[in-house]
């Protein structure tokens, strides 16, 4: 007896739940981690192409220059919250962070003459402290982040307020070591092509352990043609920025800093024990403890480096502007340090980001600010297309967790 077949709309939402559909096939053909990572990347080239051709001066070697050193502070920032998004929790309060932190360098190395080393150690300690305490809060007494970092945000800034005084602003003198080098610190052309040979022969060794593991272990391995094709590729990269910003001023220290930060994280959430439990709990707590992994521990080391570099960003930004005020890590900072981390392709539902996903994101959106601002749009428009990027990433997030789910749980067929 044959069988009648299913009726195109059984056929369709069949296609759809089992994952045949086209556009469910090209994203099985691409992993997790760099799916996340591909759509920012193509938006950045796109932008980058579109306020090209529109102001040709954006992309001119001077502006890129400043478009780095100004991505710095908020990089740092993002750095943190990508931490603490991977583990499932958020910090509403990191641009209340940065500025008490600013206020405390200003007010210490100004305002009380200390040296200025101790002054950004006390800011550190300050981010240290609210994150423990944050962290604890959370895990002890299972209060919900986005409240307790809330409440945070407001308590933190009238502390801002409270350590500037009266005057509400104090200005850092340009013969400062904090603003020389924020502003005037820039690689020489002998270390910046020696950073790039370094770069490129400490990942060419890192593929090639990595490759011979795997050949040991008689695992799936990258062709030597590809990898090479790899090294090659990045070696192009880093040459082209170096040489072009370098017909300028240059790389900044502070870009170094912000760079140096993202590999020293990349490296310590892929390779040690303690990336692996951060992806663990973000993943899934219950099951996470269930393993082995120390749920609560993780979580506050989370919260705590995610403050320490708000902190250090906000050090950063008192040093690009040489001042501190009242309006130092306002609402938009936090506000700007959260989107770049999602645009960057970090999910807000925990256990799937890196810490690439900052520097990338960051990028996407001073790049906005920047080209806008060369386009003399006013702050409206910047805070619209931000928000419509970042609105196609949380998308993209959804659309990614929602593939993850469907890929967990096994299909149900419809028949006829």
């Amino acid at each position: 007896m044959s069988r009648t077949a299913a009726p195109p709309s059984q056929r369709t939402l069949a296609a759809t739940l089992t994952g045949d559909e086209p556009w469910h096939r090209l994203l099985h053909r691409v992993p997790d981690r760099q799916l996340g990572m591909v759509p920012v990347i193509g938006a950045l080239v796109l932008l980058w192409g579109v306020f090209g051709l529109v102001e040709p001066a954006f992309l001119s070697a001077e502006n890129l220059v400043n478009l780095t050193l100004q991505s710095v502070p908020t990089g740092v920032i993002a750095l943190g919250v990508v931490l603490v998004l991977l583990v499932g929790q958020i910090d509403l309060s990191v641009g209340s962070v940065s500025g008490l932190a600013a206020a405390v360098v200003a007010v210490t190395t100004v305002s009380e003459e200390w040296p200025i080393a101790l002054g950004i150690l006390l800011a550190l300690a300050v981010g240290v402290v609210v994150g423990l305490g944050y962290g604890l809060l959370a895990t002890r007494l299972g209060l919900p982040s986005f409240v307790l970092t809330l409440a945070g945000l407001l308590a933190l800034a009238g502390v801002q307020l409270r350590v500037l005084g009266p005057q509400g602003s104090i200005n850092l003198p340009f013969e400062s070591s904090l603003v020389r080098f924020a502003q005037e610190s820039f690689l020489s052309p002998l270390a910046a092509w020696s950073l790039v040979a370094a770069a490129v022969a400490v990942v060419t060794a890192v593929q090639l352990v990595e490759r011979a593991r795997r050949m040991r272990a008689g695992l799936p391995r990258i062709s030597l043609a590809r990898l090479l094709l790899r090294v090659a590729g990045l070696a192009t990269v880093l040459a082209v920025t170096v040489a072009y910003l370098g017909t300028e001023r240059g790389i900044g220290y502070p870009v170094v800093l912000l760079v140096a930060l993202v590999v020293v994280v990349d490296v310590l959430l892929r390779r040690t024990r303690w990336g692996r439990a951060v992806r663990a709990v973000g993943g899934d707590p219950r099951s996470a403890l269930l393993l082995g992994v120390a749920v609560r521990r993780t979580t506050v080391s989370c919260f705590v480096a995610c403050s320490t570099l708000a902190a250090l960003g906000g050090v950063l930004a008192t040093g690009r502007l040489a001042a501190a005020n009242q309006g130092t890590g306002g609402t938009e900072t936090f506000l700007t340090a959260i989107a770049a981390a999602v645009i960057g392709g970090t999910s807000l539902f925990g256990g799937r980001g890196s810490a690439w996903s900052a520097l990338v994101g960051v990028l996407v959106i001073t790049s906005i600010s920047n080209g806008l601002t060369l386009l003399n749009l006013d702050t409206a428009s910047r805070y619209i297309v931000t928000g419509l990027v970042l609105v196609l990433a949380l998308t993209a997030d959804t659309l990614i967790r929602g593939r993850r789910t469907r890929d967990a749980t096994p299909a149900t067929r419809l028949r006829p």
